[in-house]
């Protein structure tokens, strides 16, 4: 099991090596997500979530493919290609998540967190297996998480320097360095508890394929 500080090494290390294409990939499906939102206000934003949705498993999906440095690189294409093939899992499985987050969020702010860090791969597995129904992609995650939701917490926790000097730079530091570093670690943590998870016998390849 790799340490943090070597999951982020890779993963600034990949995401420098394809910087333009990480780049437009985040700034991209964000503009796409915002456009979505404000076409669709007056429907509540709907249409935004709807969109939110499948461009988010696109891009963590593509931000893991960056960190694994797989041949050939991914494109732009391969993102929404991604996110919006067998839309109406990706999105059941999506908003599931978001439902039980919500509700844990009832309880208390604490609840709502852990249950966060505990459905935060669902997306990355709704991608990569398409054989895993909706449903079982959130009570995946939740065993992949078992036991190591601190050091995804500390994860994010890491990024907190820099987020906070993206506010001073107005996002343009967010756009051009953070988010894609920060989405390629967050991929790379997702891929090293995922081995762990199948050594342990936590999950198998079966359930997955």
């Amino acid at each position: 099991m790799k340490t943090r500080q070597e999951i982020k090494a890779i993963a600034k290390q990949s995401f420098s090596e394809n910087y333009w294409i990480c780049v437009g990939a985040t700034v991209l499906a964000f503009v796409v997500i915002g456009a979505a939102s404000g076409v669709t206000s007056f429907l509540g934003g709907l249409g935004g979530l709807i969109v939110w949705a499948p461009m988010m498993v696109g891009l963590q999906f593509f931000s893991l493919w960056i960190y694994r440095a797989e041949l050939p690189a991914p494109t732009i294409e391969d993102m929404f290609k991604t996110g919006f093939s067998d839309f109406g899992r990706k999105l059941g499985g999506m908003l599931w998540m978001e439902l039980f987050i919500f509700l844990w969020s009832l309880l208390f702010v604490i609840p709502g967190i852990i249950k966060s860090l505990a459905y935060c791969f669902t997306p990355y597995i709704l991608a990569e297996y398409p054989n895993v129904p909706a449903t079982e992609a959130v009570k995946i995650s939740m065993r992949m998480t078992d036991g190591h939701k601190g050091e995804i917490f500390m994860m994010s926790l890491s990024f907190l320097g820099w987020f906070l000097l993206n506010g001073f730079t107005f996002g343009i530091l967010g756009i051009f360095y953070v988010n894609p570093y920060f989405f390629t670690s967050m991929a790379g943590q997702y891929e090293d508890l995922k081995e762990l998870a199948l050594q342990n016998g936590v999950v198998s390849l079966d359930e997955l394929a």
